[in-house]
């Protein structure tokens, strides 16, 4: 008999014996338990399912419907042991209901055996690793490869959870494992194969366009979606863009879908290659120049040529400037000192800038940093936007600004020079940001 509702915890964790297992044995978790159950005729059965969906027992791969072994004309809706343990859990909408279907309100216990398929994620792997440790199941999906970060207290277990992983997600077939910082000039990581094939070349879509690469080789995040779209919604047709740190083309391939003319450039030969291959397969190729030079060469080489090209004639298109290399970004922004001769026009460039910040204040302290580089204010001509939280404490940011002239320009007589306030002047006003940024 049921004595009583149940928790969750409790009546759906796997049995104890599998704690500490580190090679996965299916068997092991199978268990049998006790939930409530309806006699329902098997003529009704597909009316009543929807009105009792709330409290028939939802879990993975199991049958909410059983045959009644005492009976083959009425069939066992499985309860959910949480919610019913007798008669008097019913709430009185559903006691109408199942009144009107002539269905009799004893709640029966049905024994049910669980097995492997019928546990989730989270529950297998915390009935494996160590009491009072986090548990990891969550995971970035980069087509077919689950990419994880676990923790030092999780690696013995490493080879079990990736096998969980690709159990319980379909479609995942690799599971990797990243085993340092991205510390490299090339933006990737070392990864260990937890599970799965060993393929790294993927395809994943955004925003309407496909990307394939090699994750080994090259840098994705897929959690960046979202900014991608952000700030190519900034550019008009005819603009001009220079992806300063391309990637495989997240910037710089709906931006020349947005008939943008594009200079894209990335240090990694690897991404430069699947650069050069992503703009062929989503038919942007003949709007995109690509380069494989260091970020600062790439300033000083093909960024600024073309912008002596086009310094005379740009009409009412606009020159923005990406540089998504968050961790070392704005320490390229020196590389705009007195990079043009003479101003032509007022037309400057906007750049678009990503930095990390562990500061109480992110936005001020990213404006800082660009500030502290260029040697000007860009109080009142800049824009902050939070991107993402990284980690505890550290956020991802964005500062948008037009380059300033006197910055860009050796000779710029023409415009105001605005100078970084000393000590004993007054202190600039507080930065003007997006509204998703906290003060």
């Amino acid at each position: 008999m049921l004595k009583g509702k149940v928790e969750e915890e409790h009546v759906f964790m796997p049995p104890r014996h599998v704690h500490g297992m580190t090679e996965l044995k299916r068997d092991a978790f199978t268990k049998s338990i006790n939930v409530p159950a309806l006699k329902v005729k098997k003529e009704i059965i597909n009316r009543l399912m929807k009105p009792l969906k709330q409290i028939a027992l939802q879990r993975p791969g199991l049958k909410r419907v059983m045959e009644d072994p005492e009976d083959e004309n009425k069939r066992l809706i499985i309860l959910d042991p949480c919610q019913i343990s007798s008669a008097d859990s019913f709430d009185d909408s559903i006691k109408i209901v199942l009144g009107q279907f002539g269905v009799d309100l004893q709640v029966y216990t049905h024994n049910l055996e669980l097995t492997y398929e019928n546990f989730k994620t989270e529950e297998i792997l915390r009935a494996v690793l160590p009491e009072g440790q986090d548990v990891t199941s969550s995971f970035s999906r980069v087509g077919h490869i689950a990419h994880m970060n676990l923790r030092e207290h999780q690696l013995p277990y490493r080879y079990l959870v990736g096998q969980v992983i690709i159990d319980k997600n379909p479609g995942v077939t690799s599971v990797v494992n990243k085993t340092n910082i991205i510390d490299n000039a090339y933006r990737n990581f070392q990864m260990e194969l937890l599970a799965g094939e060993d393929n790294m070349i993927t395809k994943v879509k955004e925003n309407g366009f496909t990307y394939e690469f090699d994750f080994s080789k090259v840098y994705w995040n897929p959690r960046l979606g979202t900014e991608h779209n952000r700030v190519v919604a900034l550019l008009k047709a005819e603009d001009i863009v220079f992806d300063v740190f391309a990637g495989v083309g997240p910037f710089a391939i709906p931006a020349a879908k947005k008939n943008c003319a594009v200079l894209a450039n990335d240090l990694n030969p690897e991404s430069c290659k699947w650069l050069v291959h992503n703009c062929k397969l989503n038919k942007v190729d003949r709007r995109v120049k690509t380069f494989s030079l260091d970020g600062r060469d790439f300033i000083l080489g093909p960024l600024k040529d073309e912008l002596n090209k086009i310094s005379t004639d740009v009409g009412n298109s606009s020159v923005h400037i990406i540089m998504n290399l968050p961790a070392l970004a704005i320490d390229f922004l020196d590389a705009f000192k007195n990079l043009l001769d003479k101003a032509s026009n007022n037309n400057l460039p906007t750049v678009h800038c990503y930095g990390f910040s562990k500061d109480d204040n992110p936005a001020k302290d990213i404006k800082e940093k660009a500030e502290s580089v260029l040697g000007v204010s860009l109080e009142g001509h800049c824009c902050v936007h939070q991107v993402r939280n990284v980690a505890p404490n550290k956020e991802m940011m964005c500062i948008s600004f037009q380059l300033p002239a006197e910055v860009l320009y050796k000779e710029h007589s023409q415009f105001q020079v605005s100078v970084i306030p000393e000590e004993n002047e007054p202190k600039p006003k507080r930065i003007r940001t997006d509204p998703s940024v906290q003060e």
